[in-house]
């Protein structure tokens, strides 16, 4: 069974942009789901088996740290040791240092480098 990944992206551009992506380069490596604010992305992770979680960090209704650290002290033990990568357009090396140091496990610019993307994923979760 193909790992699944869970994009958090509220910009519909951004969605599409990740869909393709998936569905045209890796579509027999990975299952893709989407979820469009914080709140459904928490719903769809406690509810669904998920192997990796792209989170966007500016989002409508919480930004990506509190996602992060409602996934991470969720009473679905295993989401405490998913995989997260901040998606974001916030550049400055600060910003990726926050990230780590908020738990994610990775740290990836917009716009998005397809390579880095396809390495870094592959590095949190191989395909099978």
């Amino acid at each position: 069974m193909k790992p699944t990944i869970l994009s958090v992206e509220d910009n519909p551009d951004n969605r599409v942009l990740l869909s393709r992506v998936f569905r045209l380069f890796w579509p027999e490596s990975y299952c893709l789901m989407e979820a469009e604010n914080g709140m459904e992305g928490i719903t769809i992770a406690e509810s669904r088996a998920v192997d990796l979680i792209l989170l966007d960090i500016n989002l409508p209704d919480m930004d990506g740290y509190e996602v992060a650290r409602r996934l991470r002290s969720s009473t679905k033990h295993e989401l405490a040791h998913i995989p997260i990568i901040a998606i974001t357009a916030e550049a400055m090396k600060s910003d990726a240092e926050k990230c780590l140091e908020a738990g994610f496990d990775a740290y990836i610019c917009k716009p998005i480098n397809i390579q880095e993307l396809w390495k870094t994923v592959e590095t949190l979760v191989p395909s099978k």
